[in-house]
C-alpha cells in the first residue's frame, strides 16, 4: 500500500480512470457509427434508394467522369462540420420513419412523391449550407 493513500483515494482514481476509458469507448463507437452512415453503401442499403436514385446516380457525372473522382451521397447531402452533421443525422430519423412506414417502397410511390422529396432535399441543403441545389 502506498504511504498516505487511503483506499477511498484509490477507488476515486480507479473510478476516474474507468469513467475516462468508458467515455473513450463510447465516443469511439459513436464516431464509428457516424462514419459508417456516411458511406455510399449505407445510403443505398435500402431498396428504395438502390432501385431508384442509385440507378440514376450510376449514369451521372457524379459516378463516372474523366477525372475519375466520384461524388458519393454524403459528399453533397451531409455537412462536413460536426454540429451540422449531427443535426442532419437527427433530421434523417424522419426518413427512417417513412422507410418503416413504406411511404416510398415501390417505384410508383417513389415517383409520385419525387417532387416533394426533391424539394425537401433542396430545403434542408439550403438550411445546412451544403451545396445541393436544383440545376
Amino acid at each position: 500500500m502506498l504511504i498516505g493513500v487511503s483506499s477511498y483515494n484509490k477507488r476515486t482514481v480507479w473510478g476516474s480512470i474507468g469513467l475516462i476509458l468508458l467515455g473513450v469507448v463510447l465516443w469511439g463507437g459513436f464516431n464509428t457509427a457516424m462514419e459508417a452512415t456516411n458511406t455510399l453503401s449505407f445510403c443505398i442499403s435500402c431498396h428504395e434508394m438502390h432501385d431508384n436514385v442509385y440507378q440514376e446516380y450510376k449514369t451521372s457525372i457524379h459516378f463516372s467522369n474523366p477525372s475519375g473522382v466520384q461524388a458519393a451521397c454524403p459528399d453533397c447531402h451531409v455537412p462536413r462540420e460536426w454540429i451540422p452533421k449531427i443535426i442532419r443525422k437527427i433530421r434523417a430519423s424522419n426518413e427512417v420513419y417513412h422507410w418503416l412506414k413504406g411511404t416510398i417502397d415501390t417505384k410508383e410511390k417513389f415517383e409520385a412523391r419525387r417532387p416533394q422529396l426533391a424539394e425537401h432535399v433542396w430545403k434542408v441543403s439550403a438550411q445546412e449550407s451544403t451545396p445541393v441545389f436544383p440545376t
